[in-house]
């Protein structure tokens, strides 16, 4: 389900519930957004019982959810709210755990719009509050348009001269924000013969990664893995960067592996979307299709110019079908997408290129 960027009018402020059952992390949370001038805490709730009565009474543009709470749990509210006010953004909070990976997977799936990760034994109240501010703050002011942020213009696929592009040997994927979601409609498309390796960065840290990649190797039709490094990419293989790692390929001596490293994080991110094309265009040229879909930020343009540059073909997932659309946005702005598409076609768009 995708929710267009709200505009926010001068004077108006984001409208958040704030639902945890611990008291120390709701007072927390509350104290970060109530620094933002934008954002206002309208009520907090112990568990999703309590919430779901809050929500008609103070309407809130964005709720933060727990996933661990008494009498109703994050998912189980989730699912209500998805069905009762589909409008409204939520942003989950997760552990850094198995369980609460595999628990934050399951709330993407159902719709919520992001997660943030809480910090488990951060050490102190400042590294806390730290954590929140950089990590929370932006995931909810993503989602709308403020009156001195200009609104991107309605996508268009970039008109270029006609050219004989290489056959394409590989698929790069970049997405963050949605992407669980969104790979879950994508990957299952494609079907079992599929002649390109897959190789995709999603913005998620280590262990969502592994727990992301076996959730789609066993609703695709393709054999899906979180990258080891080292691998020599087959077609029809599907490698996801693994989280704090940039997946880059390599070529020594004609043969082509995956690499990964953990070098300086680039557009705030490590798995990013621009190592990865950036070293694709050094293996393959132009003999590249890359989709940028849906999420926030920029990361992922200056790897597609690169590789359009090269000659490779580049496709942008439209707005209408994305959580937000930043990273795609920015591609269409740079003016290298040869094709904006909804989510529901990129898979049928790719295959027409091959």
């Amino acid at each position: 389900m995708a929710i267009h960027v709200r505009p926010i009018r001068a004077g108006q402020r984001i409208r958040v519930l704030v639902v945890d059952d611990s008291v120390v992390i709701r007072r927390l949370v509350c104290h970060v957004l109530e620094e933002d001038p934008d954002v206002e805490v309208v009520g907090v709730a112990a568990n999703g019982s309590i919430a779901l009565q809050r929500i008609p009474q103070v309407n809130p543009d964005v709720i933060t959810l727990d996933i661990e709470m008494p009498e109703m749990d994050g998912l189980q509210m989730l699912r209500r709210v998805r069905h009762e006010y589909p409008s409204v953004r939520v942003v989950m909070f997760s552990t850094l755990t198995e369980r609460g990976a595999a628990a934050t997977l399951e709330a993407l799936t159902l719709a919520a719009d992001d997660y943030v990760t809480k910090a488990s034994n951060a050490g102190s109240l400042d590294v806390s509050l730290g954590s929140l501010r950089g990590e929370l703050l932006p995931k909810i002011r993503q989602f709308f348009a403020f009156p001195t942020q200009p609104r991107a213009s309605a996508p268009k696929a970039t008109a270029f001269a006609p050219a004989v592009r290489p056959r394409a040997r590989a698929l790069g994927i970049a997405i963050s924000t949605g992407g669980p979601a969104a790979l879950g409609e994508l990957i299952p498309r494609f079907p079992p013969d599929f002649p390109l390796p897959i190789f995709v960065v999603q913005h998620m840290p280590p262990l969502f990664t592994r727990l992301l990649a076996e959730r789609l190797d066993a609703t695709s039709k393709l054999r899906v893995v979180e990258s080891a490094g080292g691998e020599r990419p087959q077609p029809g293989a599907v490698y996801v960067a693994p989280g704090d790692f940039h997946l880059k390929l390599a070529a020594t001596a004609g043969v082509i592996e995956t690499r990964l490293e953990q070098t300086p994080a680039e557009n705030s991110c490590r798995p990013s979307a621009d190592v990865l094309f950036q070293s694709m265009a050094d293996v393959y040229g132009g003999a590249v299709i890359a989709a940028v879909l849906t999420g926030m930020g920029r990361d992922g343009a200056r790897g597609a110019e690169r590789l359009k540059a090269a000659g490779a073909q580049v496709l942008a997932q439209d707005e209408a079908s994305s959580v937000v659309w930043g990273m795609p946005g920015a591609v269409v702005e740079a003016g290298v997408a040869d094709e904006v598409v909804p989510l529901n076609e990129i898979a049928s768009a790719i295959r027409r290129r091959l």
